[in-house]
C-alpha cells in the first residue's frame, strides 16, 4: 500500500534563471523570460491537477526596475501579451488570478490589464494564482503599517497579518526557489515565517511537471512543528486556516 501524497495548500516560487538561461544559449534575456512563461503555463495548470490551491509567483520584483531599460521595457511588453493570450485559458480552468504589489508607478495600460484580468477570473475557485508584480516584501509590511496607522488601528502582529498584501490566502506552506541562488531576495518576508523552503539549480524556463513534483515530495518528506515537539504534532489532529 502506497503512503498518502502530501500536497502542500499554498505554494510559492521564486522564479530565477531566465535570463541565464537565455545567455547560454546565445539569445537576448528576454527570450528566457518568454520562455518562463511557458514554464508558468505548465506550473500553473500542474499545480491545479495535484490539488495545490494557492500558487504565488514572484514575476517582478520593486528592485527590477534597477535592470536594463531595454529588458524592463520586455518585461512590460511581455505582460501584456501574456494577459491577453493566457487569462482565457486561465479563467477557462477556474483560475482566479490576484495581482500583489504596489501599482501606483505603473501605466495606465498595464493597470487597466490587471484589473480587466483580476475581474474576468473573480468568480473562480479552483486554484488562486497570486501574481506577485512590482512587489517588494518590505515594501508590503510598510504598506500594511501605514494602512492601519492612516486608519488609526492599533499595529498588532494579528492587524498587520490581515493588512499584508495577501491576507486572502493563507502563508505559504511551501517555498520554491529555482536557479541555484540560496536566498528569497525580499519575496514574502511576513508571509515565509514558518514556509519550509526548497532550493533548486534548474533554472526556471526547466522547472517542469517532474521538477514540482520532486519539490512537493521533499516537503511531504518534513514535519513541520511551529515551534512545538514532534510528540505535540504527532498527537495533533488538524490545524485551522484562513481560507483561500
Amino acid at each position: 500500500m502506497t503512503a498518502k501524497r502530501v500536497v502542500p495548500h499554498h505554494v510559492a516560487i521564486v522564479m530565477d534563471g531566465n535570463g541565464r538561461w537565455a545567455t547560454r544559449r546565445y539569445l537576448p534575456r528576454v527570450a528566457g523570460h518568454k520562455k518562463g512563461v511557458d514554464a508558468l503555463r505548465a506550473c500553473v495548470r500542474h499545480c491545479g491537477d495535484i490539488g495545490v490551491k494557492v500558487l504565488t509567483v514572484f514575476a517582478f520584483s520593486s528592485e527590477n526596475w534597477n535592470r536594463p531599460a531595454e529588458e524592463v521595457s520586455g518585461l512590460m511588453e511581455l505582460l501584456a501579451v501574456a494577459l491577453s493570450r493566457e487569462v482565457p485559458q486561465l479563467q477557462a480552468e477556474g483560475v482566479r488570478i490576484h495581482f500583489v504589489g504596489d501599482r501606483s508607478n505603473l501605466s495606465d495600460k498595464v493597470r487597466s490589464g490587471l484589473a480587466q484580468a483580476e475581474a474576468a477570473t473573480a468568480g473562480n475557485n479552483r486554484l488562486v494564482f497570486n501574481i506577485c508584480f512590482n512587489y517588494g516584501g518590505r515594501w508590503d509590511v510598510a504598506q500594511a503599517a501605514a494602512g492601519l496607522a492612516a486608519r488609526g488601528e492599533t499595529i498588532t502582529e494579528q492587524s498587520l497579518d490581515r493588512a499584508m498584501a495577501l491576507s486572502h490566502v493563507p502563508d505559504p506552506d511551501l517555498l520554491i526557489r529555482t536557479g541555484g541562488e540560496m536566498r528569497i531576495s525580499n519575496f514574502l518576508l511576513w508571509q515565509a515565517a514558518y514556509s519550509e523552503l526548497y532550493f533548486t539549480d534548474k533554472l526556471w524556463p526547466e522547472f517542469d511537471a517532474a521538477a514540482l513534483d520532486k519539490a512537493v515530495a521533499d516537503y511531504g518528506r518534513r514535519e513541520r512543528r511551529f515551534g512545538k515537539t514532534s510528540e505535540q504534532v504527532a498527537a495533533e489532529t488538524g490545524r485551522g486556516r484562513k481560507a483561500a
